[in-house]
């Protein structure tokens, strides 16, 4: 199928000659723009694009005129949870009540209460709930989702989550990556023999998963009170057997240890990152590991932020996700990380646009085809509302300002009203 969109008033993130696979540093503040542009689409991909006076002539199915509109490339979100089973809004409370995130978990909340739930869950509950999740999430202008396991932490349940990721892939348009968190808290049949456990993730569940191609990548929570980087160390060294590529929860709660160890097994990214001083940028600015900060969970825990400023001054490359899940960040809106990456971490919005498509991109190992608007890249889009700049994107927080989304070059039916075109 042929599709034109003409008349687009700013066509953003456009590549042309040169392929980047991530932006890194000062570059993070550029970001190419086509005014008064067209933009072709065949068959799933970006065709052709460039300025209305130079659009040629051709039949086409489909006919879009975005009168003014601008076009950006879809969001990629590289770290989320959203297989699980119900909400946690009780805990909610405790928080405003001033209970801390290890708190909660010491009385048996957080991840092991999301473990309970997924335990006596269907695959076929699970599978609905996280459909509709991802359909809310594509409303929004996102088109590549990774999604973890980690409320299992069982052999079964981990692999009762996998399987419902896979038929999700197999079922969902927008591209999505599955990764094994087994090693997202010790359950409570392991509290005080927590390395039997990682014998049990390294023994039992790796050679399931992978007898099965259950997981394009590894993940721990390497932090404070959770999985020491010696256990981190350990279940890396033994993915890697099986050729599963490590990402990495560290330095949320404390300076763990987390981007070291990614670094050593050229993790694709280290996520989260509210500690984080010289030594780990300079570990970082050695390796291809991508630094990831997730703003939601930050804002959701009223915690102290990551120094993105201080990784893009070092000339890191910085990705930004929603991290998605019912304890610490519940929502998928890449819009508000847009924002939150402007006001709270003090990015432009051209490096947030960065931030949140083509090094999140990277960050799912998919840079190469999609993230950004160039011709053979996955024709994954959405048309703004009418708006009158891109800056203005960030700036007004709060309302979907999506007007039509497309994956795979074919539009996205929107779950819900959008009450803003102007």
């Amino acid at each position: 199928m042929r599709m034109l969109i003409k008349n687009i008033k700013g066509l953003v993130s456009t590549e042309t000659t040169t392929r980047a696979i991530a932006v890194c540093g000062k570059e993070m503040d550029n970001l190419a723009v086509v005014d008064n542009a067209f933009l072709i689409v065949e068959d799933g991909v970006f065709k052709a694009f460039g300025a209305m006076s130079e659009m040629p002539l051709g039949e086409f199915e489909t006919t879009i005129d975005a009168d003014g509109r601008f076009v950006l490339p879809s969001f990629c979100d590289s770290h989320t949870h959203i297989v699980f089973k119900g909400s946690r809004e009780i805990e909610y409370i405790d928080k405003i009540k001033g209970l801390s995130y290890e708190q909660i978990a010491k009385r048996g909340g957080g991840i092991l209460n999301s473990a309970d739930r997924l335990r006596e869950a269907t695959e076929e509950e699970l599978y609905l709930e996280a459909r509709k999740r991802i359909e809310e999430m594509m409303d929004y202008g996102t088109g590549a989702v990774e999604i973890k396991s980690g409320y299992g932490l069982s052999t079964q349940s981990e692999l009762k989550m996998l399987r419902v990721i896979r038929r999700l892939k197999a079922d969902c348009a927008v591209a999505i990556k599955a990764t094994f968190l087994g090693a997202h808290a010790v359950p409570r049949e392991y509290i005080g023999r927590q390395d039997a456990y990682v014998d049990l993730i390294i023994q039992e569940m790796l050679p399931a998963i992978a007898e099965e191609n259950l997981a394009d990548y590894v993940d721990v929570f390497c932090d404070e009170g959770f999985f020491t980087p010696e256990q981190t160390d350990r279940i890396l060294f033994a993915a890697m057997g099986y050729g599963i590529v490590p990402k990495i929860h560290a330095n949320e709660l404390d300076n763990s240890g987390g981007v070291e160890v990614g670094v050593k097994y050229n993790a694709l990214s280290v996520d989260h990152l509210e500690f984080i001083g010289a030594s780990q940028i300079e570990a970082l600015m050695a390796s291809q590991t991508m630094p990831t900060i997730l703003p939601g969970a930050a804002f959701f825990l009223n915690m102290r932020l990551s120094p993105a400023r201080d990784m893009i001054a070092a000339g890191l490359p910085v990705a930004m996700a929603s991290d998605f899940n019912p304890g610490s960040s519940p929502s998928g809106n890449m819009q508000l990380i847009l924002s939150m990456a402007c006001v709270n971490y003090r990015l432009t919005p051209f490096e947030a646009i960065n931030a949140t498509t083509l090094n999140t991109a990277y960050a799912m190992g998919i840079s190469n085809t999609h993230g950004s608007i160039a011709v053979g890249k996955v024709a994954n889009f959405y048309i703004t509302t009418k708006i009158p700049t891109i800056e203005y994107l960030p700036y007004y927080y709060g309302s979907n300002k999506v007007w039509r989304a497309f994956v795979n070059g074919v539009e996205h039916i929107k779950t819900s009203d959008n009450g803003n075109e102007q």
